[in-house]
């Protein structure tokens, strides 16, 4: 009897593993996992195609193509049909939103860039080209933007369609925008960034029934933000000779509003970059500030970041990033040429910063 019971008990389920990301070769097309590490070599029959074959002879091609990043779900069911009508079933996404699909002949290459251009979807984003703009949420998704990255990513891309179709720049350039100055955007050869000038102001009438303090206060980098009692009811206030307006305290406290139509501008920062092919990581520097707010085309970013990219493509080297073309020629001259005026607030005067990375366990001087 107690076997029979033994017999019928269901197998215990495996609990799940909940660290890090399913396994990719499921979703790998065929022949990639075919020849997974085993890549004879690659080559770009065309700016945003990749060619690729193996030791054994198995070729495969990738075609790039931009999109919206933020897409509805018509653009994402019209991208599968793409994919099952002329790719084979397989596609991916780059980190910079750019979408790629595979296919196994090189017949199917040219009508796939077709069907995808027909739909609006430009080919490109490969080698020494302007990349696809990673950006942050914007007012789709995040709580602390002081505007749109969308817009302005959609914006600048309408002014940078060619470069992002050909292979003529000296290296890659990779772009980002982000809506406010935590920068969640990342390093990149150029980014836009939204620059608060002024601290917030407080409505002390909602703190108390709006803000949990102690968040608050923790959530601010410099230690700026202290309770306080303001007309008798318990509130916050700022140390002004503290705070770098970064607006962090704006997301669990509405009341502290940071964003202003006028005191929020549009910040350009220049030279930064991950890669350490032919030199080291370094991070971006400001080169613009104080540029309007000016949505929905923000035409004095355009015309900045434009004139920037077009002074990089005729004087760098080739393969020089951005950072190694600053580095070679000078900062002094890189104002000269792109006649950008250099002010006092692009000077990077904050003193704090010993302190506070001193503070970390894993940084020491």
């Amino acid at each position: 009897m107690n076997q029979a019971v033994q017999a019928e008990k269901p197998a215990a389920k495996r609990k799940p593993k909940e660290t890090g990301v399913p396994e990719n070769t499921q979703y790998l097309h065929p022949l990639m996992v075919k020849n997974y590490g085993d890549w004879k070599y690659h080559d770009r029959p065309r700016p945003g195609v990749l060619h690729h074959v193996a030791h054994g002879g198995d070729e495969i091609w990738t075609v790039r193509a931009g999109t919206a990043r933020q897409m509805d779900v018509h653009t994402i069911r019209k991208l599968c049909k793409i994919a099952d009508d002329f790719a084979e079933s397989r596609v991916r996404f780059t980190i910079r939103s750019n979408i790629e699909f595979m296919v196994s002949e090189e017949s199917k290459v040219a009508p796939l860039i077709a069907e995808l251009e027909s739909h609006g979807f430009p080919v490109g984003g490969t080698g020494n080209s302007v990349t696809m703009i990673a950006h942050t949420q914007g007012w789709l998704h995040c709580d602390i933007p002081g505007t749109d990255a969308s817009g302005v990513v959609k914006a600048l891309m309408d002014e940078l369609y060619d470069e992002f179709r050909r292979e003529e720049m000296p290296n890659r350039v990779h772009l980002s925008t982000s809506c406010c100055e935590i920068n969640c955007g990342g390093q990149a050869d150029i980014a836009i960034i939204v620059q608060h000038t002024k601290p917030p102001v407080i409505n002390h009438e909602l703190v108390a029934n709006v803000c949990e303090r102690p968040t608050v206060v923790a959530r601010c980098p410099v230690a700026a933000i202290r309770p306080a009692m303001v007309n008798g009811k318990p509130s916050l206030e700022i140390d002004e000779s503290k705070c770098m307006c970064c607006g962090a305290c704006y997301p669990p406290c509405p009341p502290m509003q940071i964003n202003d139509p006028e005191f929020s501008k549009l910040a350009i920062w220049v030279g930064g970059k991950n890669s350490n092919a032919r030199g080291k990581p370094t991070f971006m520097k400001m080169v613009a500030s104080g540029l309007p707010n000016n949505a929905p085309r923000w035409p004095e970013v355009g015309a900045a970041v434009k004139n920037i990219i077009t002074v990089y493509k005729a004087d760098a080297r080739p393969w020089e990033r951005i950072a190694d073309w600053i580095e070679r020629i000078g900062w002094p001259r890189f104002f000269e040429k792109t006649g950008l005026p250099f002010t006092k607030y692009l000077i990077d005067d904050w003193r704090g910063s010993r302190a506070n990375l001193n503070a970390s366990t894993h940084i020491r001087f």
